[in-house]
């Protein structure tokens, strides 16, 4: 019938204005899907072909009256909080998608995809928990769904591609073989969660994924950005205890004003981030592991430097 959308072919895509988000609703459009983003504030320039749909994902009532306007078969959602503090985290990686996945059962929706994290693997932080809730109630609702648990964004491993640009020392936490990571650009896994649709050994399974080659440390990402750039290496090494020091002391200070609480759960983040690989962690033996994290894609994070060097 003319006008009419094969099942599977209708997708609503939430957290569509992040850079995860975006990608998955330009592949999806490139697979001639129907797709509608919601979005949290407007996009300066819609993917042409989808629908654009403002949303408070906070209120449950504007999920199922703004988002949910007809029935989409697939929902996937790449929402995230933007701060990782608890309150935003339990707001936004818990409780939004909690809402929408009632909306999305109100509405017959067929499969939910939902992108996670690979470093809830060891919740040691506010908004791990929070995803860890999420996937249990999603896991137990019922509904087909698939849970993407990616490692590093080459996004986060490349705030200091200007630092080393402009001749200045790349920061290290340590040696800079604390740890390792399978970086998988945003293109890459945009793929593979458009994948989670039609894949059936992707249905109901929780799916760690890196990025191609080998697990790279923080000394080699340093060494390839002034091997790019035709610089001599320069290293300034940042103690890990100093985050730890400066956290707890904040921390205390967070009982009487809020704002340093903030700051020393940023901190926290910030630790983690510089002692915890973004690999799959064996249950076996308790250690990240290369071998077991699964690949996916064709751009390496040092494709990606190039590029950037390049612009």
């Amino acid at each position: 019938m003319t006008g009419t959308v094969p099942k599977g072919q209708n997708v609503l895509v939430f957290g569509a204005s992040g850079t995860i988000g975006a990608a998955v609703v330009k592949q999806l459009a490139a697979q001639g899907r129907r797709v509608t983003g919601i979005y949290r504030t407007a996009p300066d320039q819609p993917v042409e072909g989808t629908q654009t749909r403002l949303c408070d994902v906070t209120d449950p009532a504007a999920i199922a009256r703004d988002a949910f306007t007809d029935t989409p078969d697939i929902v996937i959602s790449c929402l995230a909080s933007r701060t990782g503090a608890p309150k935003d985290a339990w707001a936004i990686d818990y409780q939004a998608n909690a809402d929408i996945l009632k909306a999305a059962k109100a509405a017959s929706v067929r499969h939910f995809i939902l992108l996670s994290a690979i470093c809830v693997q060891k919740p040691l932080l506010a908004f791990q928990h929070a995803k860890l809730a999420f996937e249990k109630e999603l896991r137990e609702s019922g509904m087909r769904y698939s849970i993407v648990r990616p490692t590093a964004f080459f996004k986060s491993l490349s705030g200091q591609v200007e630092r080393v640009r402009k001749g200045k020392a790349f920061l290290l936490f340590g040696d800079g073989l604390l740890t390792r990571c399978k970086p998988i650009s945003d293109g890459d896994l945009a793929r593979f969660i458009a994948g989670c649709i039609e894949d059936e050994t992707r249905h109901n399974q929780v799916l760690p994924i890196g990025g191609p080659g080998p697990a790279i440390t923080p000394l080699e990402q340093g060494e390839e950005l002034f091997r790019l750039t035709g610089q001599t290496p320069r290293f300034r090494r940042v103690p890990v205890g100093l985050f730890t020091a400066m956290a707890g002391a904040l921390g205390i200070a967070g009982r009487v004003w809020p704002h340093a609480g903030n700051t020393a759960q940023y901190l926290r983040i910030a630790r983690y981030y510089a002692t915890q690989s973004m690999l799959v962690l064996d249950p076996d033996t308790g250690r990240y592991s290369a071998d077991q994290t699964p690949e996916f894609g064709t751009e390496t994070l040092f494709d990606h430097y190039r590029e950037l060097l390049k612009d």
